[in-house]
């Protein structure tokens, strides 16, 4: 049980900008169309648990304060700072303009394998989560840097959303 003040909205450049100054390397979490609660408290928790340094939230993902998703967060979305975008084209071109590479991750064969892509050395990095079975739209697909799947066995198609993003966040944390 918790009772607190609700914080002010926070713009996602600012957050951004704050991640920057406080390390080389910060990995954001960017979460598109994800309306379900258990999806975005496992993401704050794996963001807590893997190095997340924060989350941005597409105007249509659901609310991490929320008590589902602060009990399946385990208190990660009370640590874990977030800020909501409102256009979220022009999010990604902010944070891309403060410093972070847009990665997407997408399970299409296209797709430059995890592993693979996490051997080279990367700076900022913001990691597009997309709703399960949609997955990204192809407006934030069109709009990343880089496309990465987590390689899976022949016959799973996709795993939850924050299974990928716990997955992704511990194969590209910094050394």
């Amino acid at each position: 049980l918790a009772a607190c003040r609700r914080p002010g909205p926070t713009a996602p450049a600012q957050l951004a900008r704050t991640l920057i100054e406080r390390e080389a390397a910060p990995r954001l979490l960017v979460l598109e169309g994800l309306r379900n609660l258990d999806n975005v408290g496992g993401i704050f928790r794996n963001a807590r648990a893997f190095g997340g340094r924060g989350v941005v939230l597409c105007p249509n993902s659901c609310d991490p304060l929320y008590r589902k998703a602060i009990r399946t967060s385990m208190g990660g979305s009370l640590c874990v700072p977030f800020a909501r975008s409102v256009d979220f084209p022009e999010t990604l071109a902010e944070l891309r303009g403060v410093g972070f590479s847009i990665i997407a991750l997408d399970p299409s064969p296209g797709a430059t394998p995890l592993r693979s892509f996490a051997e080279a050395e990367r700076g900022p990095l913001a990691l597009l989560v997309g709703t399960e079975g949609a997955g990204l739209t192809e407006g934030a697909l069109a709009l990343s840097d880089a496309r990465v799947r987590i390689e899976m066995e022949s016959g799973v198609d996709s795993l939850n959303a924050a299974m990928a993003a716990g997955i992704a966040l511990h194969a590209l944390r910094p050394a």
